[in-house]
C-alpha cells in the first residue's frame, strides 16, 4: 500500500532516482560555484583569504570601536521598532475587526498604504520629515528615521497577521463570548485576541526577525548600525570580504537566538494552555456561568 501525502503521492522508484540525480547535479553545481568564488577571492593581486585579513578581528579595538557599537545600535533600533510595531499593529488589527465601518475603513486604508510602500522609502521620508518639520538633528535624526520607517511598515503587517489569526478561529468562540453577555469588543480582547496571538506566534516571530534585518537599511540615512560599522572597519583594514562574512555570522547568531527564544515562549504558551484550568466559556459546561446563562434564558436572549 503506497503512502500518500495530503499534497502529493509518494514518489515511485523512477521518480526517486530522478530526484537523486537532480540533487547530485545541483550539489555539484553549488560546489563549482563555491570553488569559483574561492578562486576569485584568492586572487594573488588582492587575496581576501589570507591570515593577515583575519587578524584584525582578534583585536580589542575591532570590537570596542566598531562591532559592539554597531550591534548595540542595531538591537536598539530593532527593539524600539518591535515594541511600537507590536502595540500599533494590535490596535490596527482590532480596528480592522471593529463593528464600526468608519474605523474598519480608516484602519484598512492605513494598513494597505503602508504595506505597499518600500521600507527604505519610508525611512528616507521620515528622515527628511524629522529634519525639516520637527527640527531633529544629530544621531537622533537617523534613529528616528529608522524606527519610524520600520514601525509604519511592520505594524501594518502585524495588523494583517492579527486579523487573519482572529478570522481563522472557530465562530463558536465569538458566539460563546456574546452568549454570556460580553460586548463584541470584550469578546475580541478577552477571548479571540489571546488565541489568535498564540496561533500566529511563529509568523509574528518571523516578522520580528525581518525587523532586525531591515535595520541594515538605516545605512542609507547614516544610522551607525552593524553594516555601517563593519564597512568603516573594512575601510581601515582593507578586508571587505572577511568583514562581511563576520557580519553575516553575527546576524545569523542574533536571529537564531531570537528564534529559539520565541520557540521556547511558544512551547510554554502551548503547555500552559493545555495544562491550565481555565474554565470553558460555554455556559452549559461551566457552572460558574450558569446564573448568567439562566438570566439570559429568562430574558429570551438564549
Amino acid at each position: 500500500m503506497s503512502v500518500q501525502s495530503v499534497l502529493f503521492d509518494a514518489p515511485g522508484p523512477k521518480a526517486r532516482a530522478r530526484h537523486l540525480g537532480l540533487a547530485v547535479v545541483g550539489g555539484l553545481a553549488i560546489l563549482g560555484l563555491l570553488a569559483l568564488i574561492v578562486r576569485g577571492l584568492a586572487n594573488p593581486d588582492n587575496n581576501q583569504l589570507t591570515a593577515d585579513k583575519w587578524k584584525p578581528f582578534f583585536t580589542a579595538e575591532a570590537w570596542t570601536a566598531y562591532f559592539l557599537p554597531g550591534i548595540w545600535a542595531t538591537v536598539k533600533a530593532a527593539a524600539l521598532a518591535v515594541v511600537i510595531s507590536a502595540v500599533v499593529g494590535i490596535l490596527l488589527g482590532m480596528g480592522r475587526l471593529s463593528q464600526l465601518a468608519v474605523v474598519r475603513l480608516l484602519c484598512g486604508l492605513f494598513v494597505e498604504f503602508f504595506r505597499s510602500v518600500p521600507v527604505l522609502m519610508m525611512m528616507l521620508f521620515f528622515y527628511f520629515f524629522g529634519l525639516y518639520a520637527l527640527g531633529i538633528t544629530g544621531s537622533a535624526l537617523s534613529l528616528f528615521g529608522v524606527v519610524a520607517g520600520l514601525t509604519f511598515y511592520n505594524s501594518s503587517v502585524i495588523a494583517e497577521l492579527i486579523r487573519s489569526g482572529v478570522n481563522s478561529l472557530p465562530k463558536g468562540q465569538r458566539e460563546a463570548g456574546l452568549a454570556v453577555g460580553m460586548t463584541p469588543l470584550q469578546t475580541l480582547i478577552a477571548v479571540l485576541l489571546p488565541q489568535a496571538i498564540t496561533a500566529m506566534l511563529p509568523s509574528l516571530v518571523s516578522q520580528l526577525v525581518v525587523i532586525l534585518k531591515d535595520t541594515a537599511l538605516g545605512y542609507i540615512i547614516n544610522y551607525p548600525e552593524l553594516i555601517r560599522a563593519g564597512q568603516n572597519f573594512a575601510s581601515s583594514e582593507g578586508n571587505l570580504i572577511p568583514t562581511f562574512i563576520v557580519l553575516a555570522a553575527i546576524f545569523i547568531t542574533i536571529n537564531y537566538g531570537l528564534t529559539r527564544v520565541a520557540r521556547l515562549l511558544e512551547r510554554r504558551l502551548q503547555q500552559s494552555k493545555r495544562g491550565g484550568k481555565t474554565p470553558p466559556a460555554d455556559p452549559m459546561l461551566n457552572p460558574a456561568l450558569a446564573p448568567q446563562a439562566g438570566a439570559l434564558v429568562g430574558d429570551g436572549r438564549l
